[in-house]
């Protein structure tokens, strides 16, 4: 438990606060009683819903959707070693324009744009040396523009299904 806690504070708490509520499915993870004491231990409000059944609003179950699919895209298409893209698809989503919030997620947490691997040629304060670096970042960056190229699908197809409702 302690152990969790510890992780808990190290990906949530140092890089966002400690929320005020919280919206989940009701996976057994989110429904355990340790899941339970920390968030109200820390003050945290949960709210429990369930997929196409909404229990808290329609921006939450739609942003589930769309991370669901963008998941979804990174193990079909990356298959054996889709854990290790993750942080691709977690750049890519908080890059990507929002229409809720008029901004990508990092902006508007932020205040700026996000400085992007594709684009470090044309901030121009980054050198990049040595051939290795360059075919990592070339990489990396090839891997990025299929993901990103796959959430434009996955966006569109959300779009096509929300009109046809």
């Amino acid at each position: 438990m302690e152990k969790l806690t510890r992780l808990y504070i190290k990906e949530v708490v140092s890089r966002h606060g400690v929320p005020i509520s919280i919206i989940s499915d009701k996976d057994a993870r989110f429904t355990s009683c340790f899941w339970k004491s920390l968030q109200k231990s820390l003050g945290t409000h949960l709210d429990m819903s369930t997929a196409y059944h909404p229990q808290t609003d329609g921006q939450s179950e739609h942003t589930i959707q769309n991370l669901e699919d963008m998941l979804r895209v990174c193990v079909n298409d990356f298959r054996s070693s889709w854990e290790t893209h993750l942080p691709l698809v977690e750049f890519s989503y908080n890059n990507i324009y929002h229409t809720s919030i008029k901004a990508a997620p990092f902006e508007a947490l932020y205040g700026w744009k996000c400085r992007s691997p594709i684009c470090w040629a044309k901030v121009g304060d980054g050198q990049l040396t040595g051939p290795e670096l360059v075919h990592e970042t070339s990489k990396k960056s090839c891997k990025s523009k299929i993901v990103w190229r796959q959430l434009v699908t996955v966006k569109r197809v959300m779009q096509t299904s929300a009109e046809n409702r």
